[in-house]
């Protein structure tokens, strides 16, 4: 690889590798020593093909879960079976990983600026801006920054646009996998919530489990299913539905209680 490559985005690849690097070495130990990440699925990313491949996931921060996705797809393509024992797997990370994330967010400070350049498709909010409700129209070129990050690579999208549990899917997600015929893979995260701050930056709880779910590859008619149909079956599948609502278990809901109370008083 020659040192000045650049990816689509013009982001040379050199220094993305670097920057990778010293991200899971700094990030390591928050999902293997001060708490204790459960995986399921490593079978499902090794069988994945190099490119247009969509990740949809609940989302409980705005970074450790995506930190935690880096670590566990790049451990499990150098063959390790749920776990990310073993840095190593590190040195040589897949590079055409990408992560939609708001352009807002990724711009408020270097170190947002320096995950941006790990990896983040940033794209303009249609329904919140500075912390207020909007109503906008999609950016076609940001459509087409997805389209051109899925051809590619492999894109990791949180389709709530929020760490609120049990919000609606946006719609846009649909779209995206009519248009572009991904193959769709759903993960469930838990846990992040309850150990990391909202932000994902700061440790708030040690000793608590986190897991991760990557299951097999959903069944989509992208010619003849409905948007609405599409946005059913990812809330079934990464377990957002409003019918899970039934059987969430008391101890996460009272955790995201008592952390709105906190954040309400803080402000």
């Amino acid at each position: 690889m020659g040192i000045f490559k650049e990816n689509p985005f013009g982001h040379i690849l050199f220094l993305k590798k670097w920057i990778i690097r010293i991200l899971a070495l700094l990030t390591h130990q928050r999902y293997k020593r001060f708490n204790e990440l459960h995986i399921e699925g490593s079978e499902v990313i090794r069988n994945l093909p190099e490119s247009n491949v969509l990740f949809v996931s609940n989302h409980q921060t705005y970074f450790a879960d995506v930190v935690a996705m880096f670590h566990v797809f790049n451990a499990s393509l150098k063959g390790r079976d749920d776990s990310i024992k073993n840095l190593g797997y590190i040195w040589s990370p897949k590079l055409n990983l990408y992560y939609i994330a708001a352009a807002e967010t990724m711009k408020k400070s270097f170190f947002t600026k320096i995950m941006a350049y790990a990896g983040s498709i940033s794209v303009e909010r249609t329904w919140r801006s500075e912390g207020k409700d909007v109503n906008r129209q999609v950016k076609m070129s940001d459509i087409s920054s997805i389209g051109k990050a899925l051809d590619d690579g492999w894109v990791i999208t949180f389709p709530q646009g929020t760490t609120t549990p049990w919000k609606p899917l946006r719609k846009g997600t649909s779209h995206i996998i009519k248009k572009y015929k991904p193959i769709v893979v759903p993960v469930v995260i838990d846990g992040f919530r309850r150990s990391f701050d909202k932000k994902g930056f700061r440790i708030k709880k040690k000793g608590i489990l986190q897991s991760m779910v990557i299951k097999e590859p959903l069944e989509i008619d992208y010619e003849n299913e409905s948007f609405e149909s599409i946005i059913e079956k990812l809330e079934y599948a990464i377990e957002q539905h409003p019918s899970f609502l039934k059987v969430i278990s008391e101890k996460d809901l009272k955790a995201f209680e008592e952390e709105n109370k906190a954040r309400k008083w803080r402000t």
